[in-house]
């Protein structure tokens, strides 16, 4: 049997809290602060505990070089612990497989340990939400003080050199619309005609370009790195005429939805409300499009680069806003949110973590008639001020 470390393994010193009462009868405030090492790597589900022992023979031991499992000079209970924790992993084993799909994708330490750290499963903000809901604005000012100020400046008013405000078009007046949508009308569904327009503007390729041999760029109406477009668009759809509820993929080459599976409204909902957390606001939304990033195909090109997670992030940003624009203009309500169980969400699809992975739920739909959730609307766009 050979071992080897895993491809990417970061370790965290992290400090917790102890109640100790032996330190409270010495005169102290009876807190201990104990310091763990928390080892962060993508193969794994979650993080472990390692020994400061367990550390050093792990940060010491190559990644790429198999040795049989007597070569290590170290503690064999050391070596056992770690292969039993899968930071040293078993040349064919499982574990062993995962690990090299973390190589061949190419990502990054920092930014794979960050991704795959940050991912929720079945995480309910509905008590969190209900707990602010009763601090009060004097209460969160006391807790948090006064918030860093909306603009910087960098120099006194008198020195500024004013721009000319440009004469209003019909991209401002969309603009002034943009608002997040938290009230959706149950009772409309929305047309077959309204999710092709939207899904078209926003993720639709006008153009397949052969770029090189084996190489073939996507034309879209947003930027992406390198033209890769890596992030695709998996639905939610609860209320759409001729679309029957249940999870899509779209295809941005054919136009054209990929059934995935088939799901009665009441499923539909409670699917929508894991997917989101429970932000109940959100869960009406007609359809829910989550941008699911194929690491690979940016990392394929920018290689164990600092910037490429920040690109495939950016691809997120750039086709939310152009999806919130393409429904804006057609009248609908649109929102994005990155409070989302992503584990929920790669298990429904199917989808391979280390391959493939939501950064944030968007969705869009038919507006409600009354405000029953508060929106950030201080143009009064949407809502006339009474």
């Amino acid at each position: 049997m050979r071992l080897r470390r895993c491809a990417h393994l970061l370790i965290e010193p992290r400090e917790r809290l102890e109640f100790d009462l032996a330190l409270l009868a010495v005169g102290g405030d009876g807190l201990r602060k104990p310091v763990d090492l928390v080892a962060l790597a993508p193969h794994l589900a979650g993080e472990v505990v390692v020994s400061p022992a367990e550390a050093a023979v792990a940060m010491a031991a190559s990644p790429t070089d198999w040795r049989p499992y007597d070569a290590f000079e170290a503690d064999a209970a050391v070596v056992e612990a770690l292969r039993a924790k899968a930071l040293f992993v078993v040349e064919g084993s499982d574990m062993d497989a995962r690990d090299r799909l973390v190589r061949v994708t190419h990502w990054r330490a920092v930014a794979a340990a960050n991704h795959y750290a940050s991912r929720w499963s079945d995480i309910d903000t509905e008590a969190a939400q209900e707990r602010l809901a009763e601090i009060t604005q004097d209460s969160l000012l006391d807790r948090l003080g006064p918030s860093p100020p909306p603009v910087r400046e960098r120099t006194p008013p008198s020195q500024r050199r004013k721009l000319t405000v440009p004469a209003p078009s019909a991209i401002d007046a969309l603009l002034d619309h943009r608002v997040t949508c938290r009230n959706f009308d149950r009772t409309h569904a929305l047309t077959r005609e309204q999710l092709s327009a939207v899904l078209y503007r926003a993720y639709g390729a006008r153009v397949v370009h052969d770029y090189a041999p084996g190489v073939q760029l996507l034309k879209k109406g947003v930027p992406s790195a390198g033209a890769l477009h890596p992030t695709e668009a998996y639905l939610l759809v609860q209320h759409v005429d001729g679309v029957d509820p249940g999870l899509y993929h779209y295809h941005p080459v054919d136009h054209a939805l990929e059934p995935i599976r088939a799901m009665d409204a009441e499923e539909a909902a409670s699917t929508a409300r894991r997917f989101v957390a429970a932000q109940g606001y959100f869960v009406d939304a007609h359809v829910m499009v989550m941008p699911t990033t194929r690491f690979r195909r940016t990392f394929w090109k920018y290689r164990n680069h600092a910037k490429a997670y920040r690109a495939v992030i950016l691809d997120v940003g750039h086709l939310s806003q152009t999806m919130y624009l393409a429904a804006t203009e057609l009248g609908l309500g649109a929102f994005i949110t990155a409070a989302i169980n992503e584990v929920d969400i790669e298990q429904a699809f199917g989808l391979d973590p280390l391959e493939e992975g939501p950064l944030a739920v968007t969705g869009f739909g038919v507006r409600g008639a009354e405000r029953n959730e508060i929106e950030f609307d201080p143009l009064n766009a949407i809502w006339p001020a009474s």
